[in-house]
Formats: structure tokens, sequence, C-alpha cells
């Protein structure tokens, strides 16, 4: 994505990553990390700020620090930095809220024709059942995979 973004620093497993949002609200700094889930491939991306009393990831807090666009930007870079290494990898992403749902379904369709050269997106639906991306439909989840992989959802 040719967008600003932000510098992240991440271990070797390229499952964690640490970049710090720089605005009115001073410097917050952001976790975004690649879970496992209980099905092979299959891998919960989580994101938020880092919570320093907790040591976790906050994925609720509200920074308001002006820089949103290019905290997305990052958190994509690292998808892309995420599959090179895990190239069979699904990734499933829903917001915490339904309004960062709908946020994210918001920057999935703004940058659809980008994110599609490279990735097949699938968006889940209040039906119960996984499609095809589709610009305008609501959706209570996400999932992509790179176009290279094989394996059918």
């Amino acid at each position: 994505m040719n967008r600003p973004k932000y510098l992240y620093k991440s271990e070797d497993l390229l499952l964690y990553y640490e970049f710090v949002s720089v605005g009115p609200n001073g410097t917050i700094k952001k976790i975004v990390e690649y879970t496992e889930t209980s099905t092979k491939n299959v891998y919960n991306l989580g994101f938020g700020d880092y919570d320093e009393y907790t040591k976790r990831i906050n994925d609720l807090s509200v920074t308001n620090n002006g820089d949103s666009l290019k905290v997305l930007t990052t958190v994509a870079s690292t998808v892309y930095a995420f599959t090179e290494k895990y190239p069979e990898a699904w990734i499933l992403a829903t917001g915490s809220t339904a309004i960062r749902t709908r946020l994210y379904r918001m920057g999935i369709t703004n940058n659809l024709t980008e994110i599609s050269e490279d990735f097949k997106v699938f968006g889940y639906t209040e039906k119960g059942i996984w499609e095809e991306f589709i610009v305008g439909e609501d959706y209570e989840a996400f999932l992509l995979t790179k176009k290279s992989n094989k394996f059918a959802i």
C-alpha cells in the first residue's frame, strides 16, 4: 500500500508487531498480533493499544490521535509481512465493536482493488456463511489469504 505508515518492529516469527502512534494525544504503543486458532492455518489478527498496566493489548481503547488511516495502513502492512512468511495462512479479522468492524469494512472497500491484487477477501454474513467480499455488504468478520493459496473455505 502506497500510503504513509509507521515503522514497526517484529520478532523473528513475525507473529508480533509493535509501532508507535504519534499525535495530539502523545505517543501510544500499538500492537498487532497473529495468533493461531483451532483451525489449521487460520490466524486471528489482534490489534490495539498496548496497556502498560496489564501488559496486554487493549482492543477497546480509543486513541483519537488523528492518525487512524496511518495506523490502519501500518496494520495492513503487517499482513503483507506475515503472509510472506506464512503464504498458506488465512487471516481472520473482526473489530472489537460493531463500529470498528464497520471501519475495517470501509478500509477494505476503499482499498479493495489494491488488496485484490494479492489477496482473496471474504466476509462472514449474519446468515453464518462466508462469501467473497462484496462492496456495500455488512459483515461480522473478514478472512483473507494470498491469491496463491489453493485452499478453499
